[in-house]
């Protein structure tokens, strides 16, 4: 009995079924390890990008360590650049300040405020003095510049030993008239040629420009003298010329200072009232007061401000009140302000007839010069001469305190 037959196969179909499986075989195994070769690819790849990377980003770490170095280095020669410079500026400032004459010789010229020749590189060099002081005076003051010859300023030769001895030069500064080659000028020509004591300004003369003619003073004081104090003050104040100079001689080692009777009175607005203030509204509410100034009959300023002035006046402002203009200039500078009461002045008022005529006595530290004036006072020159001269001006007394006779000065 034949058994339940089983499937058989064909002997021909098993080398077609061996092929078969090993083209199968070929194909799985192509299909499983290329992505495995793949991903070694990438891994490897991915390691040489990250060491490419770590490489870039050293060379770039060193190439900024560089950079912050060159800044730092340009940074210390900056520095060390600036430290000099700021020295030179000092040093700037200083040779501006001793360039001041030449310089202000040039401003002067185009603003019509100093003679053309007031210093030239051709003519011999600034004399180098104490003190320059600069009687404010006018056309019609002949008598007090007479008295003021007669008490306090020597004459003569008197005058240029008192300039080479002492180092003190004093001159009567005055401008011009409004008319040119007026009967004015030509009798103060006349006055200059006799006693060769006046410092002619190229101004205008005029009481509403004493703010000018101030400026104009110092600049031309500056370009003909090298002073160490340049000093104002008014004919109709009599000084003690070695006391004065005993008081500046304190204060010589500081370097910017404004010496006088410092006051603060009130802003006038209020018009026809004498030292009324037009720019009134600059000084804020009415009734507000000055800032601190020193009294226009006598003060002195160190040389650094004189050439600050000489440099700068083009630009400083005028109010109507010279002492008030000069201390205007001073604000805002580094200047030591030194209220000194002996230099302020006692004001005597006589009344003659309808005529009110006021005349100063500058209570200057006076000491031993009083018993000399005193002494003065009783000589037959000063009767006949001052108090005649005091008299046409309606001054019937007059107090010399403080007065010191060229003769009998005591510099020191």
């Amino acid at each position: 009995m034949k058994s339940r037959g089983t499937a058989k196969v064909s002997v021909k179909w098993i080398p077609i079924l061996c092929v078969f499986c090993f083209a199968l075989g070929i194909l799985f195994s192509n299909r499983t390890w290329d992505p495995l070769e793949s991903n070694g690819q990438l891994m490897a790849q991915r390691r040489r990008e990250q060491e490419l990377q770590v490489v870039s980003e050293d060379s770039t770490t060193q190439k900024k360590l560089s950079h912050d170095k060159d800044v730092m280095d340009e940074v210390l020669k900056t520095h060390e650049a600036i430290q000099p410079a700021r020295s030179l500026d000092k040093s700037i400032a200083m040779l501006q300040m001793q360039l001041a004459a030449s310089r202000s010789s040039q401003e002067m010229s185009l603003d019509g405020s100093a003679a053309l020749s007031a210093l030239s590189h051709e003519g011999p060099p600034r004399q180098k003095v104490f003190m320059v002081i600069g009687i404010n005076t006018a056309f019609s003051s002949r008598k007090r510049r007479d008295s003021v010859r007669e008490t306090w300023m020597p004459q003569g030769e008197k005058l240029l030993q008192l300039e080479r001895e002492k180092g003190i030069v004093i001159r009567f500064m005055i401008g011009h008239s409004a008319t040119s080659n007026s009967i004015l000028d030509r009798a103060i020509d006349s006055e200059d040629s006799q006693h060769k004591d006046f410092l002619r300004l190229e101004h205008v003369e005029g009481y509403h420009e004493l703010s000018a003619k101030t400026k104009i003073f110092f600049s031309t004081a500056v370009a003909k003298w090298d002073a160490e104090y340049y000093v104002k003050v008014d004919d109709d104040v009599h000084v003690n010329l070695g006391m004065l100079a005993a008081t500046l001689a304190r204060h010589r080692s500081k370097p910017r200072v404004y010496i006088g009777c410092m006051k603060s009175g009130p802003v006038l607005a209020q018009k026809n009232v004498k030292y009324h203030e037009p720019e009134y509204w600059k000084f804020g509410e009415e009734g507000n007061k000055y800032f601190r100034h020193a009294t226009g009959q006598i003060y002195a300023i160190s040389k650094d401000l004189a050439t600050y002035i000489s440099i700068n006046q083009p630009i400083l402002h005028k109010y109507a009140n010279e002492d008030v203009s000069l201390g205007s200039w001073f604000i805002g500078l580094e200047v030591e302000h030194i209220d000194d009461r002996n230099m302020c002045v006692e004001l005597h008022q006589i009344v003659s007839g309808r005529h009110r005529q006021v005349m100063y006595a500058l209570h200057l530290l006076t000491g031993a010069a009083v018993e000399s004036a005193n002494q003065w006072r009783r000589s037959n020159l000063f009767m006949k001469d001052v108090v005649k001269g005091m008299e046409l001006y309606g001054v019937l007394s007059f107090r010399y305190s403080g007065m010191v006779l060229p003769g009998q000065m005591n510099m020191h």
